[in-house]
């Protein structure tokens, strides 16, 4: 199975959480691949999308605006903290003229953008995909490079290790939730249809603490952003293996899942 964290789709698409084939231009790269991209600030990338974003993007949007993370998820994001705000008429709430207001703390999808990173099963393997340009876009395609030095020059290392951290999570999930459902009296299939229209709806939600927990990190300190991951992680798995609300469990893992670029049946158990 491969899914693919560019997560930069058009609105209106039927599926928001996955990205279709059809919004690439070019077949799979690699970090070797000759590729270079250069941003002329013409900000049509930051029109009618929708950017998913992980716990550690909360974060990171958090400390540009000096704020806590439950701030940044009013301001920033809908549908409990997992995406970017768009105004209605389909600007990214934090684009100020045709520039990112928080461009030191941007999301991971906008750093890879124009690429998208696919999440391959295969141990230590990663490919990215170029995506389809804006129509209009100023930005310069070219040659004179290869991905990993466009991934350096955009800071996404430090992302990825995040979201691998993050990613830990999702084995543990599933250990509780096959703990907690006895699957031979719950029908599996309407049991993870449930699941999955309860962690994507932007509203009339129930009440998750697990979700809330997950967005929001302020109520844990740390040193720096990779403290606050690793705390936040530890503090995540004990509500986790704590949660005995299978329906609370389940809601909460696929969206994580898909806040990290996969596809909810990597959180399916049965």
């Amino acid at each position: 199975m491969v899914s693919v964290l560019c997560v930069i789709l058009e609105r209106g698409e039927e599926s928001r959480h996955l990205c279709s084939k059809r919004h690439y231009f070019s077949s799979s790269v690699n970090r070797n691949s000759p590729f270079s991209y250069i941003c002329n600030a013409c900000g049509l990338c930051c029109h009618n999308k929708v950017i998913t974003l992980s716990p550690y993007d909360v974060i990171r949007l958090a400390r540009t605006m000096a704020a806590s993370t439950r701030e940044a998820i009013e301001r920033f994001t809908v549908r409990r903290g997992s995406i970017l705000k768009f105004t209605d008429d389909g600007t990214c709430v934090a684009l100020e003229g045709s520039r990112c207001g928080v461009h030191r703390g941007r999301p991971l999808a906008c750093r890879l953008y124009p690429l998208g990173l696919e999440r391959i099963e295969e141990p230590h393997r990663e490919e990215f995909v170029m995506l389809e340009p804006a129509v209009g876009s100023l930005g310069d395609y070219g040659i004179n490079g290869n991905v990993n030095s466009f991934l350096e020059a955009q800071g996404v290392a430090v992302y990825l290790m995040a979201n691998a951290r993050y990613a830990s999570l999702l084995p543990v999930f599933r250990a509780r939730i096959a703990a907690t459902v006895d699957f031979n009296r719950v029908e599996p299939r309407e049991f993870w249809r449930r699941a999955v229209r309860e962690a994507l709806a932007e509203s009339n939600y129930d009440a998750n603490p697990l979700i809330d927990a997950m967005f929001d990190a302020s109520a844990i300190a740390g040193i720096d952003d990779a403290e606050i991951v690793w705390l936040h992680v530890e503090r995540l798995g004990q509500m986790i293996r704590h949660e005995s609300n299978a329906e609370i469990l389940a809601a909460a893992a696929v969206i994580l899942a898909v806040s990290l670029g996969y596809s909810p049946r990597e959180v399916t158990v049965s």
